[in-house]
C-alpha cells in the first residue's frame, strides 16, 4: 500500500526545494549588479545617461542585498519575495537598458533570462504576469526612446522579444512543474523504499532462521540475532567466517567450488547440527546464507507425527476404556471366587495389562492439554514436599528414597498441574532406576545467575547411556518394559507450555565437598520466577 507523505513534511520540503534555488538566483542578482558597477563603462553600458546607470545599478545592489538575506523569506513569504525580485529585476534592467542606448545594449537577454529563473524558482505560480510586465516594460522604453527621437529599433522586433518573454514564462513553468512532479516522485519512493527496508530488517530480525550476508574472503556483511544464537559465536560486520565460525566458511569454500546450495554441519560455538542454504545476493559478489536448526526441524516434524497422532488416538481412547472398565470388574469378581492359584496369576496378568492399557491411554490424553497452562508463581520448598507426600502415599516407601533439597522461598512460575505430571514422571523414573539407598533421588533447586529457577531431579542409578541420550525425549522411546515412552516426552512439551525447558543434564551436580561427579541420570526444569 502506498504511503502518503505527511502535510506537514510536504510543506517543508517544498520550502526547501524552493529556497535552494532562489539563493542561486539571488547570487546571480549580486554578481550581475556588480558586474554593472565595476566594468559597466567597459562594457559601453551607461552611454546614454551614466548618471541614471550608476544611480539604477546602486539602487539595484541595495535592492539584492536586502531582499537576499535569510529572514527575507520568511518576513515577506516566498511567493511574495519571488514576485517582489522580479519586478525590481525588470524594472532594474529597463532602466539600464534607456541608460545604455536600448536594444543594442543586450538587456533583453538579461530579461529573458530573469523570467526564466523567477519561473523555476517561483514553481509556474505568477510567469505570466512576470512576462506581460517586462512586455509592458520594454514597449514603454522603446515608446518613450522614439518619442524622444533617440536611436531606437522597430517595434516588430520589440515584438518578437516580448513573445519570447511569453514564450520563456511557459517553458519555465512546464518546467517547473515536472520538476516538482519528479521531485515529489522521488521523495515518495525514498519514503517507500525507507518503510520496505525498515520492514524486511524487522523481519529478517525476528527470523527464527539465522541470516547472514557474506561478501568476498567470507567477510561478514549482516546478520541477524538467531545466527549469532545458531552459530554461538560473537559476529560482527567487518569480521571473517573463518574468525568465529570456521566450520560454516570451510561450508561456503565447498559450495564455491562444487556449486552446491545446502550444506549440513555442526557449529563450532554453540554444538548444534545446522542446515545452510546458500544463494547469491545482488551483484557484489555476496552470499546469502540461511541457518536451520537440525533439531528444530525435527522437532516440528514429531510435532506434525504426534498431532495425526493424537487425532488418531484420542478419538479412539474413550472407546479404549470402556471395555477396560468391563475388564476391571470381570477382574475382580473373579478374584471374589478365589478359585486356586492359576486363576490368581491370571487375574494379576489381567490387572496389569488393564494399568499399562490405562496408563497409555492417560499419557496419550495428556498431549492435548499442552496448550492449558495457567502457570502461577509456586512456592517450591511447598510445593515440592506436598508433591512428595502424594508420591509417597502411591508408592509407598519413597520418602526415604526421595531427598528434598529446596530452599525456602524460592518461587516458579508453573501451571501446578504440569508441574506435578513433571515431577511424577521424572522422579518416578529416578525411583525405578536408582540403587534404592537412602536420599538415593535427590531434588534440588536454586536461583541461577540469569535470573530463572533450576528445579533438578537425580539419582545414582546407572544412567543413560551415550548412545541412546539423544533419545530419550521422543515419544514411545522407553527402556522400561511396562512404560509407554510418553512420559519424559509429554513432560518437555509441558515445560515449553509454561515458558520452561527440560533438559538432561550431561554432568550430574558433585556432592558437596567432593569433585566427583554424581553417577545416574540428572534433569533440570529451568522457569521464571514470574508468570
Amino acid at each position: 500500500m502506498k504511503r502518503e507523505l505527511p502535510q506537514r513534511d510536504v510543506g517543508l520540503a517544498d520550502d526547501f526545494s524552493r529556497a535552494e534555488p532562489l539563493r542561486y538566483l539571488n547570487l546571480f542578482r549580486l554578481t550581475l549588479a556588480g558586474l554593472f558597477l565595476v566594468a559597466g563603462p567597459s562594457l559601453n553600458l551607461g552611454s546614454d545617461s551614466p548618471t541614471i546607470f550608476f544611480g539604477v545599478s546602486f539602487a539595484y545592489v541595495a535592492a539584492v542585498l536586502s531582499l537576499g538575506f535569510p529572514d527575507a523569506a520568511r518576513l515577506l513569504g516566498h511567493n511574495r519575495l519571488v514576485t517582489i525580485q522580479v519586478l525590481v529585476d525588470v524594472t532594474s534592467l529597463t532602466l539600464i537598458m534607456w541608460a545604455s542606448g536600448g536594444y543594442r545594449s543586450g538587456i533583453p537577454i538579461l530579461i529573458l533570462i530573469a523570467l526564466a529563473g523567477a519561473g523555476l524558482v517561483g514553481q509556474g505560480r505568477m510567469v505570466l504576469f512576470y512576462a506581460a510586465y517586462a512586455t509592458v516594460a520594454v514597449l514603454l522604453e522603446n515608446m518613450f526612446r522614439l518619442l524622444s527621437g533617440r536611436e531606437t529599433v522597430d517595434f516588430f522586433t520589440v515584438g518578437i522579444t516580448c513573445i519570447g518573454f511569453f514564450a520563456i514564462a511557459q517553458v519555465a513553468r512546464l518546467l517547473a512543474l515536472r520538476a516538482i512532479a519528479n521531485e515529489n516522485l522521488a521523495r515518495q519512493r525514498g519514503v517507500d523504499l525507507a518503510s520496505q527496508l525498515r520492514l524486511n530488517r524487522q523481519i529478517i530480525q525476528d527470523m527464527q532462521d539465522g541470516v547472514l550476508v557474506v561478501g568476498e574472503g567470507g567477510v561478514v556483511r549482516q546478520f541477524n540475532p538467531q545466527a549469532v544464537a545458531l552459530l554461538g559465536a560473537e559476529l560482527r560486520e567487518g569480521a571473517t567466517l573463518g574468525e568465529h565460525a570456521p566450520a560454516l566458511e570451510r561450508e561456503l569454500r565447498r559450495r564455491a567450488e562444487h556449486g552446491d546450495s545446502a550444506h549440513s554441519l555442526r557449529a563450532d560455538g554453540s554444538g548444534k547440527m545446522l542446515l545452510a542454504r546458500f544463494l547469491p545476493a545482488g551483484e557484489a559478489n555476496e552470499t546469502l546464507v540461511y541457518l536451520e536448526d537440525f533439531d528444530r526441524i525435527h522437532r516440528q516434524i514429531q510435532q506434525v507425527k504426534l498431532a495425526a497422532l493424537g487425532r488418531l488416538t484420542a478419538s479412539i481412547a474413550h472407546e479404549i476404556r470402556n471395555p477396560l472398565a468391563s475388564v476391571y470388574q470381570a477382574a475382580e469378581l473373579l478374584r471374589e471366587e478365589k478359585r486356586g492359584d492359576m486363576q490368581a496369576r491370571l487375574i494379576r496378568i489381567i490387572g496389569n495389562n488393564a494399568q499399562r492399557i490405562d496408563r497409555l491411554v492417560a499419557d496419550v490424553l495428556a498431549l492435548g492439554r499442552r496448550d492449558e497452562a495457567l502457570p502461577e508463581a509456586l512456592p517450591l520448598a511447598e510445593f515440592v514436599d506436598e508433591f512428595l507426600e502424594e508420591f509417597d502415599v502411591a508408592e509407598s516407601g519413597a520418602r526415604g528414597v526421595v531427598v528434598n533439597r529446596v530452599p525456602p522461598g524460592l518461587e516458579m512460575a508453573m501451571d501446578r498441574a504440569h508441574l506435578r505430571q513433571i515431577l511424577w514422571n521424572l522422579v518416578g523414573n529416578a525411583r525405578r532406576h536408582c540403587s534404592g539407598a537412602p536420599a538415593a533421588v535427590k531434588i534440588d533447586a536454586a536461583l541461577r545467575d540469569d535470573g530463572r529457577v533450576a528445579l533438578d531431579v537425580s539419582d545414582d542409578g546407572p544412567g543413560i547411556a551415550e548412545a541412546l541420550r539423544a533419545q530419550v525425549f521422543e515419544p514411545f522411546f522407553t527402556t522400561h518394559s511396562k512404560g509407554t515412552g510418553l512420559g519424559l516426552y509429554i513432560s518437555r512439551e509441558l515445560a515449553e507450555a509454561n515458558g520452561a525447558v527440560l533438559e538432561l543434564c550431561v554432568t550430574p551436580p558433585a556432592e558437596a565437598g567432593t569433585t566427583a561427579a554424581l553417577p545416574g541420570a540428572h534433569f533440570r526444569i529451568i522457569g521464571r520466577v514470574k508468570p
